[in-house]
Parts: C-alpha cells; structure tokens; sequence
C-alpha cells in the first residue's frame, strides 16, 4: 500500500472512490469534497496524478489519502481492506466509511464477432466480478446509513455498436445494485446507480474529448446540445451522495444531457 495525505482527524463524513485520480472520479472527489465530504481515492498506476487531486482537495480545505488498488485483483482484497482499515484509524481516528463509490474501469471497443475471451474476461473482472467481491469485502466498514453508488452507463439504454461485452458488464451492476439496495436496507445503507452518457474524458482512448467528429456526433444526438464534461458527472455524484437524496434508493439514475430521447 502507498498513502498520501493529512493525518488530520474529522468528524466529516468519508467516502472510497475507487480510479478516482482522473476523469470521473477525480471530478467525483472534488465535488464532494466542497460539499464537506473527505475522499479517500485509489489508483492503479498513475500515483502522481492521485497525489495532485489529494493537494487539491487539501487546497479547498478538504482531506484526502490515495491508496494503490487494482480492482482487477480480488486475491488482493483482504489486504486492500486491512490497508483501509488502518488509514481510517491512522488519518480520522474512525473505523468505518459513509460513502462508497464504485468508479473504476476500463473501455474495451470491439465488435461483438470480434471480442475476445480474453476482452470478455477483463472486462468482467473490472466492471462485475471486482465490483461484486470489492463491495461485499468493504462491507464491515460501510457505515450504517451510508450510500453505494455504483457506476454504470448510457450504453447499457441505447446502443452503439462495439460496445456490447462493456455495456453488457454495466447491465449486470445495475441489476446487482437493486439487489444490494434490497438486502441492505435493514443497515439503512442506500444503493443506486449513475450512468453517465457520452463525456469528454480521456476514457476510451480520449475519442468523445479529442475526435471532433465523435464529439459532434454526440452532441447531436444529445438534447442539451453538447457532450458531457466530468463535471456535469462530479456534481450529480456528490448530490447523490452529499445532498438531499437519501430517499432515492435502487434507482438507475443517467446523467447523459438527454443522449438518443
């Protein structure tokens, strides 16, 4: 494990962002973390990256720790959840998190004829089964009370060709979300899904950003007229989250501007 971040106690409530150093989830901490929430994201490689949002959110006042995590490796699990356990003692004298956001992923394109078992099988193990056994390992240190929100997307509505082993994986969680909402509601923890639409990030290789042909194309199909920037996805995420949402519970909430209506 490598952490970095205030050692600072707080009261504040908590949230885990898994891939939250860029695009989304680096969007999703930062909204949350002006809302009065501290973050704690992981990365899989790109420590710098999650070390600049840490100073970011230190900047505004905020805390924030970056923890290395795969979310591919569930042998790594029971350690990911050891490690976590004692950055809540060791940063806010805590033993438990109030948010949980399951953001870490990966796009594969690839005609259906085409795919792989080697694209079906990582995929799934990014987008389903990591998700599935990551949620069930941090369930011990979910606060009673406290949300999942878990993401999804647009695909998984209306359909582009090349996308269906990705979307298929992201239909699988948001079935899986109304199951944990079911189950866990006795904890009184709520369980929804955000799907975003077409948003301008380096996500899938940076082409809805940086091919103005895909970008337009987007757009128009988008009732709002424009693609989806990450901080169209960061605010729905805290206010899902952080505001006055709570009796929201096992829902699919998209957040695309309105894409294929």
């Amino acid at each position: 494990m490598h952490a970095v971040g205030s050692n600072k106690n707080s009261g504040r409530k908590i949230a885990l962002i898994t891939g939250g150093s860029r695009g989304l989830g680096k969007s999703a901490a930062l909204h949350l973390a002006r809302q009065g929430v501290d973050v704690i994201v992981t990365y899989q490689s790109q420590q710098q990256d999650a070390q600049a949002v840490v100073a970011q959110i230190e900047a505004i006042g905020g805390r924030a720790v970056a923890l290395a995590f795969d979310v591919a490796q569930i042998a790594s699990f029971p350690r990911f959840v050891q490690d976590l356990r004692q950055v809540l003692v060791t940063h806010w004298q805590r033993e438990h998190l109030d948010f949980l956001v399951n953001n870490a992923g990966i796009g594969i394109h690839m005609a259906f004829a085409e795919t792989t078992e080697a694209q079906f099988d990582q995929l799934m193990q990014i987008h389903f089964k990591g998700v599935f056994f990551l949620t069930q390992a941090l369930l011990p240190l979910i606060a009673d009370g406290g949300r999942i929100l878990n993401v999804s997307t647009g695909l998984s509505r209306f359909t582009l060709s090349g996308f269906s082993a990705y979307a298929a994986m992201k239909g699988a969680i948001e079935v899986l979300s109304r199951y944990l909402a079911k189950e866990l509601g006795a904890r009184g923890i709520g369980v929804n899904v955000i799907a975003p639409g077409a948003i301008e990030t380096d996500f899938g290789h940076a082409a809805v950003r940086d091919n103005p042909q895909m970008n337009q194309f987007v757009a128009s199909q988008t009732a709002l007229g424009r693609a989806g920037l990450p901080d169209d996805i960061g605010a729905a995420v805290a206010s899902l989250l952080a505001g006055d949402m709570a009796w929201v519970n096992g829902q699919r909430i998209e957040a695309s501007g309105g894409m294929f209506l």
